[in-house]
């Protein structure tokens, strides 16, 4: 198994909610390490870049309303298989499908606002990571 690392966001609905150390929390017992963190509260055309994969998805202009409707934070995360790992951890993006114990069971309201984000692939994790952080940001 490789070390790997991958992007986490933890979206303004969790925030909101006072969620960020209990997500981190989980993150952390379950083997993945965070190695850079931060809060930003993105602008519109920061949602519109960072989720321009989807710009021709009906969704489009509500998810980046969403996510620039209030802080998020920002990871990355470092940790045998993160990549999946992560994925795991969060559970499937419709809350109510979502295994027991995981993020979005416990915490997401709905498909929408389902509490975390996760890189889906090495290529993915990234462009995800290089569009928040520096190099320099990243203390592995």
């Amino acid at each position: 198994m490789a070390v790997e690392r991958t992007f986490s966001m933890i979206k303004p609905d969790a925030t909101r909610d006072n969620l960020t150390g209990k997500i981190t929390a989980r993150l952390e017992e379950n083997g993945l390490r965070v190695v850079a963190s931060k809060r930003v509260w993105m602008s519109r055309k920061q949602a519109e870049g960072f989720y321009a994969v989807h710009s021709a998805r009906g969704f489009f202009n509500e998810l980046c309303e969403f996510m620039s409707s209030g802080p998020t934070v920002v990871q990355v995360l470092e940790g045998e298989n993160a990549i999946l790992k992560n994925r795991e951890i969060m559970g499937a993006t419709d809350p109510s499908k979502a295994a027991v114990g995981t993020i979005r069971r416990d915490f997401a309201k709905s498909i929408g606002e389902n509490a975390v984000h996760g890189s889906d692939a090495p290529e993915t994790a990234k462009q995800e990571i290089a569009y928040w952080f520096s190099e320099l940001e990243i203390v592995g």
